[in-house]
């Protein structure tokens, strides 16, 4: 895949660029070779500078980065015997939702998830990652699949929304997310769920009610998008980075707000700089989250769901008259 630098990583390819220089005339000339090793140094402080303080908005940026792992990619480095299940036995297959059967460490799992596409081709293929109706459905059919074959239920999510389209909306996209919103509710096997890109409103939500809901470092979760938020906020897209800093979508902010129940450590500068070493550090918190809920009753887990997803609230009332009089 080509490399795409990003505008805040531009410093560290510059400084990158004057090492492979260096580099190249070494054997050459060896009086530069502290200079080199200096310039080594600079990099690794500069990308822990960068990486360390991100802006919302280029947490973004990372989370949609073309180069990112998608569910098929970390599906084919975390788990093992994965078979494939297609269509929702109702309408037909949707490509940006896939699923089946696979192991996790030799125990069978039900994984589920948002794929997009790599290239033009891909991504029609896969409707940008944009699920309509019939994938819903699909994922619901797993769902229950899991649940008669008693083994727990794993969903990644990475898209920006549910695809709005006059054809979505044919064939009921608000009612396939409600219905599986209810019925993921109800299932009896534990659910672990995984923002590992994109989590874009109801779109997300309609393969994220689980037990355990975990975030990648550089993901993002959030009601809208930074670009629709500055259309109806402020009129105006080019408001994009502030609609984000507003949003609190951040894998550390949604955690303090106990939207999520861990954040995912990434490589340094992104889960596209080591597919293997970002599958290896989910793969690690999918085990543990998974042990957590082995001992749960069928009841206890439909109880804690909703108890989880109940404590996501809070709302501040206006003082009444006597109150006020009171404060005075």
């Amino acid at each position: 895949m080509p490399e795409i630098i990003l505008d805040f990583e531009k410093p560290i390819e510059q400084m990158a660029a004057r090492q492979a220089e260096l580099e190249k005339t070494l054997s050459s000339n060896p009086e530069i070779a502290e200079e080199l090793q200096n310039l080594k140094k600079k990099i690794e402080e500069t990308k822990a500078a960068i990486y360390s303080n991100l802006t919302p908005w280029q947490r973004v940026q990372l989370a949609r980065h073309p180069n990112r792992p998608y569910t098929l990619d970390y599906i084919e480095r975390v788990f093992t015997d994965f078979l494939e299940f297609h269509g929702d036995r109702r309408f037909s297959d949707d490509p940006a939702i896939v699923g089946g059967f696979a192991k996790l460490d030799g125990r069978p799992v039900m994984v589920i998830g948002t794929q997009k596409g790599r290239n033009t081709k891909e991504n029609v293929f896969r409707n940008f990652g944009c699920p309509h109706p019939e994938g819903y459905r699909k994922a619901l059919r797993l769902m229950k699949l899991a649940e008669l074959s008693r083994i727990p239920v794993v969903t990644f999510i990475d898209t920006p929304g549910a695809f709005p389209g006059v054809a979505s909306e044919e064939r009921h996209i608000g009612e396939a997310i409600a219905v599986n919103l209810r019925d993921m509710f109800a299932l009896t096997v534990p659910i672990v769920c995984v923002v590992i890109g994109e989590g874009g409103s109801g779109g997300a939500l309609g393969i994220g009610v689980g037990n355990t809901v975990l975030i990648m470092e550089n993901a993002y979760y959030s009601v809208i998008t930074p670009e629709g938020c500055a259309a109806i906020l402020w009129k105006d897209r080019a408001y994009s980075e502030k609609a984000a800093e507003a949003l609190h979508l951040t894998a550390k902010d949604l955690k303090a707000l106990g939207l999520v129940d861990g954040v995912i450590q990434e490589p340094l500068g992104g889960a596209h700089k080591d597919y293997d070493k970002a599958a290896q550090l989910l793969k690690k918190s999918l085990a543990s989250a998974l042990g957590a809920l082995s001992d749960a009753t069928p009841e206890e887990l439909k109880n804690s769901r909703y108890e989880r997803f109940r404590r996501i609230h809070f709302y501040n009332e206006p003082p009444d008259e006597d109150e006020k009089d009171e404060a005075k």
